[in-house]
Parts: C-alpha cells; structure tokens; sequence
C-alpha cells in the first residue's frame, strides 16, 4: 500500500516516520515545494531503517506529483501558519489556495485516493477540499478529532493518574480553542465513567487543558506541535490502510447527522478501507447538542471566508 504525504516538515516527516515504524504502508512518499527538502527528510529517515527494523521505502520528491501516483491514502499538511498581522480571511484565502492546488493535483495521478487533511483551519479546509474536488463524501477526512481526543486522554491520564491506554474519550465539533468539545460525560476509564473518579471541578479543568492543548505547546515550543498530530495522521492512515474500522472523531460532511447539513465538522466515524464507513450518532444531551451547534455556526462563519472558491 502507497501513502502519499504533502508537506515535509515537522507534522509530515513525523507522520512519515510512525507510518514506518508501525509498517502501517510499504510505500512512503514525501512531496514538499522545497527544493531538496523532502529527499533529505527521506534519506534520513531511511538510515533508522536498520536500527528500528522496518521496510517501508520512503522517497522524497520535490513537486513531483507523478511520483505520487496509484496513492492510496494522500495526508495534506501543506500550508502556512497564521502570521503576525494577518487576518483570518488571509491565511483561508492563502491555505485554501494551496489545498486546492495540492488536492487537484493528486487526483490527477492518483484518482482512487482518499484525502486526509491536516491544514489549519482544518474543517474549512476539509469542507473546501470536498467541494473542490467533487469527491463522494468517504473520501474526504478532516484528523483534528483525533488529535483533540489524543490530548484529551492524556490529560485525563494525568488528573486520574492512571495509564493513558486504560482510558476512553472523545471530541468532537470544530478543530479549534473554542470550538471544540471534550465530551467528559462519556469518558471512562477502564470501563467505569471517569466522573466516578473526578469532581467536576477536575472534570472542567481536564475539558479547559484539552481546549488550549494546541495553543499550550504553540507557547511552550514556539511553534506548532508535531509528535502527536503526526501520532494521530498515522493511527488514522492505519485505519484506512488496513481495515481496522475503529472509531475515530474526525471531520467530515454531515447530511442530516446530529442535526447539520453542509458542513464538515469533527464527529464519531467509523475508519475503515472505504474512508468513512459510518457516522456514529453518541445521543448527546441537550447540553452538549447547543454545544454543538454553537461550533458549526462558528465553523460555518470561518467557511464564509473561503468566498468565490465556492463557486
């Protein structure tokens, strides 16, 4: 199997490196408009090959397209981040080019791919990238669900004090400080709801930390984070890639689920080699559904920027 990777810097290359590590796909290939970029990205990482004991080829290519061809999972990462100074309507009108661009140029080499997209901001990106291509809906996912919920989990692991991998959550709604929401009713851990062994208090301090997870490590860094989205990138390939129909909050086009049209925005679906297999309705209270329909109706105003590459 091929995966094809737009975008070789910190989020790609480690996408990259886990697809490898994880012999998720025997073919990797790393684009990037970086003269010598990606090459040098794909040479290094192929000398951990013998030292970490995988056979994953990964090339590197420098706006090859044909290179890329008979893809079958294409992973968007391209695009710039928000400057000082720069509106929001800016950087959409910036990334929304370039996504565009890069999803209409798989295509023509890789015409059976299903596209997963990482840039920011994600939702009105993976709502432009389905539109723009005319793709059928399962073809199209937005990951920032399941890097929220990676975060998610791991703050619940700190405040429980118990092992990340024993314990259950999920977010969903738009990928942003504000607009997502860390479903802590039906978090649990080991089986027993998380709120048998958290306050709220606690419980609201857990949801508040994974709100500004990203932001956190953006200050911390001073920049973007790049292990877990590429961690997330990787276990979301590996779904589609192998089969593995596991649920994974992600953005999608809803039609009527949990009360939204036209919109992609981040819910419970089932990954498997089709992209979307299902959109899994988890009943959310009257709470959480206002909840929700506040982050469409933002999501929908960011969408609102994209203007006349709609038409």
């Amino acid at each position: 199997m091929k995966v094809t990777i737009v975008g070789a810097g910190n989020v790609g290359a480690s996408c990259a490196e886990y697809i490898a590590i994880k012999r998720i796909a025997s073919e990797v290939v790393l684009l990037d408009i970086k003269e010598g970029f990606a090459e040098g990205k794909a040479l290094d990482l192929m000398q951990t090959a013998t030292t970490l004991g995988f056979n994953t080829q990964i090339t590197g290519v420098t706006n090859d397209y044909s290179q890329t061809a008979g893809s079958d999972v294409v992973v968007i990462t391209s695009g710039i981040p928000r400057k000082p100074g720069m509106t929001r309507e800016e950087l959409i009108g910036i990334n929304a080019g370039i996504v565009q661009s890069v999803a209409e140029s798989i295509l023509a080499h890789s015409p059976n791919a299903i596209i997963v997209v990482v840039s920011n901001p994600m939702d009105t990106m993976t709502y432009l990238a389905l539109k723009a291509t005319g793709l059928p809906k399962n073809r199209i996912i937005g990951m920032g669900g399941a890097l929220d919920s990676s975060r998610f989990k791991t703050y619940l692991s700190k405040a429980l004090n118990k092992p990340a991998n024993d314990i259950q959550g999920m977010v969903i709604g738009g990928h942003g400080d504000t607009t997502m929401i860390p479903l802590t009713r039906l978090a649990s851990y080991n089986g027993t709801p998380v709120s048998q062994h958290l306050s709220t208090s606690e419980l609201d301090e857990v949801a508040a930390s994974t709100m500004v997870g990203g932001a956190t490590l953006t200050k911390l860094l001073g920049t973007s984070a790049w292990y877990a989205p590429g961690a997330s990138v990787a276990y979301l390939v590996d779904s589609i890639i192998n089969n593995q129909k596991r649920m994974i909050p992600c953005s999608v086009m809803l039609e009527g689920e949990y009360g939204q049209n036209d919109i992609c925005i981040g819910v419970p679906c089932i990954i498997g080699k089709n992209g979307v297999e299902q959109v899994v309705d988890v009943q959310l209270n009257s709470t959480e559904q206002t909840k929700f329909e506040q982050s469409a109706a933002a999501v929908r105003t960011m969408n609102e920027a994209l203007g006349d590459l709609l038409n």
